[in-house]
């Protein structure tokens, strides 16, 4: 054919930048375009042989194969696919954005499916420019007497076309690299780009490095293969060693027999795994298969609690799996990887369109051909299909679950601590996967025990609501009044069971239990509660004193009670120079506690939110309130002896000791009472 110039179809002289810039995010992306055109190329070939429009050669292997070479500063990306006529390439290249996958759907709309077409030949290619200041194309279509084309392009809207020399049926583009991307002609780093995104292409992919020095290995006769490249043969001769037999007397004994080997020439190992785990059924695969593959794929060797495997044909198609890590932080600090690929071509880490975010802690891969991508096929349009894939996912990990919770409950029990700060973070997030995990939330008790919802009411001497059993004037009741808040179930709870020990300790001798509830997710999870179920209160055991730790005053003791009572306030107020301290006075049954502080519920999630918020500088005024025991004998004392010159350290310490069991001293705080500790301990000296 003649030599043709001319002009790129394109709508703008700026579609390079604009490629370069915008349309791709990623500066290495290019790789997975062009290996996906390969595929693309290679999997119409392989229709084309299935439907009898063209017969595969017996020992044909589809193959891509990626060729740097850092002397000549090239990439080479070679198919063994349909290839294209010159036409072809004037269609398919000269007219950017003109898919050649979709053409080729609609020609074969009644005869193959959708389903494997990966690319979309045209603007993908054009993805080359991003690194390349210049594209040379070769190819041969599968057609008979097809002639090979030699494209050329420099990255402007100029090209020229003519005849080319390739003998192969498919195509190779050759990148010759500007100079800001002379990296991706290094091995390692295209080994590096390519695991990144072609380790799961359904075709074979190939890494090699021009002129590089050969490489041999040595195999078994046994285990040669039609397509080695034999060097040599090898005869390894037996092995004898001197031995003594039961007769004592010394001979030579074969220890190892004669071996025929091979020396070739090594064989190319591929980059893709084209038969990745989320593409076979559950029941094909064992335990040890799932965890190989989620050390393979996030480097992880911690194992995973559980997982997931997704596997829906309709009324979309998604496959996956979904690993639950052992998490050992905090919430805010936890990031997972799940890898989003479009028949097995990687498009991103952590789309939150698909995966919804209370999702984003865990690791896992899910393939979904039917998700509508953009023209870079990095990021999803918008669509509301997309929605439904997102709370396909949420479903089956809500299932999964809360079938775990019934039918595996001590296995769920392990996992729970792990597990919970996800799950809780879910519920505050997707009403429907909290409807659903309702029953599946468990609360560890003070024994380490794990309850439910509905076991910790039960504990309280309250009672469920059935919301399906309420008459509709019930209903409408509870739509317009809230319960009462001496009507609902208290369910107590500690954060901390170091820090409130004292308390935890008091709840235990008047036979009570609490839930702990130590994470920072739990404050707003526990409000959350609170609001879809208007029976319950949430308390924490430091909020008040409850009526079983104290003793009634008697009706003729009230009287000097409210005395002593008066008096402890305005001694305390005074020595701690604070004249707005919020004192109580109580008979409490345990004499070993003297002094113990309390804050409201409310108060406290009020500076939990204000905290939350950045606002925890704010001043909230007295908040907490400071229990003095009447029975105790310190407590005695600095009635009995309001102007003696130890009143004032004890008081002292007599706060700084209750408000250490409810919250860490601040620096100066902390000082002082070590400073005055050790005064306390001079004056035993004397």
């Amino acid at each position: 054919m003649a030599t043709k110039k001319g002009s790129l179809s394109i709508s703008s002289e700026n579609i390079f930048p604009i490629i370069k810039k915008w349309v791709y995010s990623d500066h290495d992306i290019f790789a997975r375009e062009l290996v996906s055109n390969g595929c693309d190329a290679i999997t119409k070939l392989k229709k084309l042989d299935m439907m009898g429009e063209y017969q595969l050669p017996d020992d044909y292997k589809p193959a891509i194969k990626v060729e740097v070479n850092p002397e000549e500063k090239t990439l080479k990306f070679t198919d063994n696919g349909l290839g294209m006529t010159a036409d072809e390439v004037e269609e398919y290249i000269t007219q950017i954005a003109f898919s050649g996958a979709t053409q080729f759907l609609e020609k074969y709309k009644d005869k193959t499916t959708e389903d494997d077409m990966i690319g979309h030949f045209g603007l993908g290619f054009y993805s080359a420019f991003m690194v390349a200041d210049e594209v040379h194309i070769d190819t041969l279509s599968y057609k008979e007497g097809a002639k090979p084309v030699h494209w050329v392009s420099n990255g402007g809207t100029e090209y020229e076309m003519e005849e080319g020399d390739k003998q192969e049926v498919g195509s190779t583009m050759t990148l010759y690299l500007n100079e800001d991307s002379l990296e991706f002609a290094n091995e390692y780093r295209m080994r590096e780009v390519l695991e990144k995104y072609c380790s799961f292409m359904p075709v074979e992919i190939f890494l090699s490095k021009a002129n590089a020095e050969p490489e041999y290995e040595t195999i078994d006769e046994a285990d040669l293969k039609d397509d080695d490249e034999v060097i040599e043969h090898i005869h390894e001769d037996a092995k004898m060693e001197e031995k003594e037999n039961e007769n004592g007397e010394k001979e030579m004994v074969e220890t190892e027999p004669a071996k025929e080997k091979v020396k070739i020439k090594k064989r190319p190992v591929s980059l893709s795994d084209i038969h990745p785990l989320w593409t076979k059924h559950p029941n094909e695969c064992s335990d040890e298969d799932y965890l190989n593959f989620y050390r393979k794929v996030f480097m992880d060797y911690k194992e995973p609690l559980f997982w997931i495997h997704l596997n829906m044909d309709y009324p979309f198609n998604l496959k996956g799996i979904l690993y639950f890590p052992r998490i050992n932080t905090e919430y805010d600090s936890i990031e997972g990887t799940i890898k989003l690929y479009n028949n097995q071509v990687f498009i991103a880490d952590n789309i939150k369109e698909v995966i919804p975010e209370y999702l984003m802690v865990l690791k896992g891969v899910i393939d979904c051909p039917d998700l509508p991508l953009n023209v870079s096929r990095s990021a999803l349009q918008n669509d509301g299909f997309v929605n439904k894939i997102s709370e396909y996912i949420s479903k089956k990990v809500a299932d999964k679950l809360s079938g775990m919770c019934k039918t595996k409950r001590e296995d769920y029990e392990k996992y729970w601590d792990n597990i919970s700060p996800f799950i809780k973070f879910g519920c505050l997030k997707d009403e429907k996967f909290c409807d659903k995990m309702k029953d599946a939330v468990l609360f560890k008790n003070l024994d380490h025990k794990y309850l439910t919802l509905k076991d910790c009411i039960e504990a309280n001497g309250g009672t469920v609501e059935d919301p399906n059993a309420k008459t509709e004037d019930n209903k409408a009741d509870d739509q317009n009044t809230e319960k009462k808040e001496e009507d609902k179930t208290i369910i107590y709870y500690v954060t901390d069971e170091i820090q409130q020990s004292q308390y935890i300790n008091m709840f235990k001798k008047q036979g009570m239990d609490a839930v702990i509830l130590g994470h920072n997710i739990d404050s707003p999870f526990i409000t959350q509660l609170e609001q879809r179920n208007q029976n319950i209160k949430f308390q924490r055991i430091d909020a008040d004193v409850t009526a079983g730790a104290k003793e009634e005053v008697a009706e003729e003791e009230k009287e000097a009670f409210q005395k002593t009572s008066d008096s402890l306030v305005e001694i305390f107020r005074k020595e701690l120079g604070d004249e707005k301290l919020d004192v109580k006075i109580e008979k409490l049954k345990d004499e070993n506690i003297a002094s113990m502080m309390t804050l409201s519920e409310e108060n406290r999630r009020m500076q939990e939110m204000m905290k939350m918020y950045g606002m925890s500088g704010m001043d909230m005024g007295t908040t907490s309130t400071l229990i003095l025991n009447a029975n105790h004998p310190l407590v005695q004392y600095v009635v009995d002896h309001k102007g003696s010159e130890n009143t004032s350290i004890i008081c002292k310490q007599l706060y700084d000791l209750a408000m250490l069991a409810h919250k860490p001293l601040n620096p100066e705080e902390m000082t002082a009472f070590v400073k005055r500790s050790n005064e306390i301990m001079m004056l035993l000296t004397k």
